[in-house]
């Protein structure tokens, strides 16, 4: 699951996210219900695709990467992980022996489906990222393509949390969390893995212990790169505090700034997300932009309902005059 412990940061401006809202749009603050979601929804860490015969898989943390299925994006089904039993890579052993994967990504790209996931010792840099792919994108066809990142105790960083944006022919992948936070390093398109040694960029950071930011995921729009992040307390249950914040560059790598100039690398970050009702804690957060017309953005809550179990939640992304985030009703 996306690494956590303690997360803290400052109020997102409240006149950034009211600047020229459709009409009907409830304020930031508020937080529209994400939309209906039923069935088999008890998941961490979700990223979410529609496939070509027009199902919604949402791939999350755990077994061997948790796959669940849906028609209509409302009713879900588990159906096994992305590894068929036989296939799961043996490499993982060097890395953990619980919890198996966490946090995937999923895209779609040069005609096949790519999945980056982490394997990692809780509380560890004893971290791997690796990449699978698969003709289908469906539940126990990918195959393995080895380790993309590593880490150990004692990097400046930790391997953990991918998430990657495919830009202008090139492949671009966030990771990390903890220690000194969120990083950026190119890829390969045509491989998905890293080509020699390309440097490592510094995206976002916490000047406060223990440097609480992780589960980053860059997308772009327009001319702009936003840069999406998970703060404060994840997997905790009724405990959690995790919330989601955002900051935006006009460069894939950086610098990372809010809607009031402060940077990312100094804890910034406009909150998108936080507690609502039954809502605890959302986070792990993926953004599928374009679906059917729609920017949606994936994520995780703890249901103060159902004893702070994890599940799913699929919430609608509008977009102010000024170019920000902010979460719409669902309807309307």
């Amino acid at each position: 699951m996306r690494r956590t412990l303690h997360r803290l940061l400052t109020l997102a401006t409240a006149a950034a996210l009211a600047v020229a809202l459709p009409a009907g749009t409830a304020s930031a603050a508020e937080y529209p219900d994400p939309y209906p979601a039923a069935g088999e929804t008890q998941l961490h860490d979700p990223t979410m695709i529609r496939l070509a015969d027009g199902r919604y898989i949402a791939y999350g943390s755990h077994r061997d990467v948790d796959a669940h299925v849906s028609t209509d994006m409302v009713n879900w089904t588990r159906q096994g992980g992305a590894f068929a039993p036989q296939n799961v890579p043996s490499w993982w052993d060097r890395y953990t022996t619980q919890d198996r994967p966490w946090a995937p990504d999923i895209s779609y790209a040069n005609g096949q489906y790519w999945l980056y996931y982490a394997v990692s010792t809780f509380g560890s840099q004893n971290s791997a990222i690796g990449l699978a792919t698969s003709p289908t994108g469906a539940p126990g066809t990918f195959t393995d393509r080895g380790i993309v990142l590593s880490s150990a105790t004692g990097d400046r960083y930790n391997a953990i949390d991918p998430a990657v944006l495919w830009d202008g022919g090139r492949l671009w992948m966030t990771f990390g969390s903890y220690w000194t936070g969120i990083h950026m390093v190119e890829l390969n398109p045509a491989t998905g893995l890293r080509s020699g040694n390309p440097p490592i960029t510094h995206l976002a950071t916490r000047p406060d212990a223990p440097y609480a930011v992780e589960a980053g995921q860059v997308i772009k729009r327009g001319n702009w790169y936003y840069l999406f992040a998970s703060y404060d307390a994840c997997c905790a249950g009724l405990d959690s505090t995790y919330k989601i914040r955002v900051g935006r560059s006009s460069a894939p790598t950086g610098p990372f700034t809010d809607s009031t100039g402060r940077s990312m690398l100094n804890g910034g970050g406009d909150l998108l997300l936080g507690n609502s009702g039954r809502y605890l804690g959302p986070g792990g957060q993926h953004v599928l932009l374009g679906d059917g017309g729609r920017d949606l953005l994936v994520y995780h809550y703890y249901d103060t309902q159902r004893g702070g179990e994890p599940h799913l939640a699929i919430s609608r992304l509008g977009w102010t005059a000024a170019g920000w985030p902010v979460v719409v009703p669902t309807t309307g």
